[in-house]
């Protein structure tokens, strides 16, 4: 008897566990961008930001400096399209530029409301070789996995910017 109401016992505890299992919600999918920007991002003023401020949209690496005259023709463009498109797009800017001081004056200057890396940081150093990036200015095309949808960016803003949010989440999926 006493069997009985110990297999009766453990049936009943092993029940409610696993409905207790049942109902706990999937842990959240990890954005990605923790490992493309490890020490975090910063904003148009030099303050940290974390990473999760991207989650759900499609990012544009973009390589640029004020040295350059293409980057200065093209950033002007680049800001304004950004601002049309905010609830699907945003820019981290990898700056090329001599110093600190100069990367922060030139997102100021061609009014660059997106987030940006530490100058010359470990990070900017690595996505500028893992995308293979020879001369500026550049715009990679990330999906919200995090995955490359195109490195040819700047001809898309430039070309067809009434169509490129549409054709960049059909590539991502979204």
């Amino acid at each position: 008897m006493k069997t009985h109401v110990l297999i009766i016992a453990s049936l009943f505890l092993f029940g409610l566990v696993g409905a207790a299992l049942a109902q706990t919600p999937a842990p959240a999918q990890e954005s990605p961008w923790k490992t493309f920007f490890p020490d975090g991002l910063l904003d148009p003023d030099g303050n940290k930001v974390e990473t999760d401020v991207l989650n759900g949209k499609l990012v544009g690496l973009y390589f640029s400096a004020h040295w350059c005259p293409p980057c200065r023709m093209f950033s002007p463009m680049l800001v304004n399209f950004r601002d049309a498109n905010t609830s699907d797009f945003e820019v981290v800017f990898i700056s090329s530029d001599k110093d600190r001081d100069a990367q922060f004056e030139y997102m100021k200057e061609v009014g660059m409301k997106w987030f940006t890396l530490e100058h010359r940081s470990e990070a900017a150093n690595a996505l500028a070789q893992k995308y293979g990036v020879r001369s500026i200015p550049t715009l990679i095309i990330l999906g919200p996995d995090g995955k490359t949808i195109t490195a040819n960016g700047r001809a898309d803003v430039a070309n067809k910017a009434d169509s490129c949010i549409a054709d960049w989440k059909a590539v991502a999926g979204k």
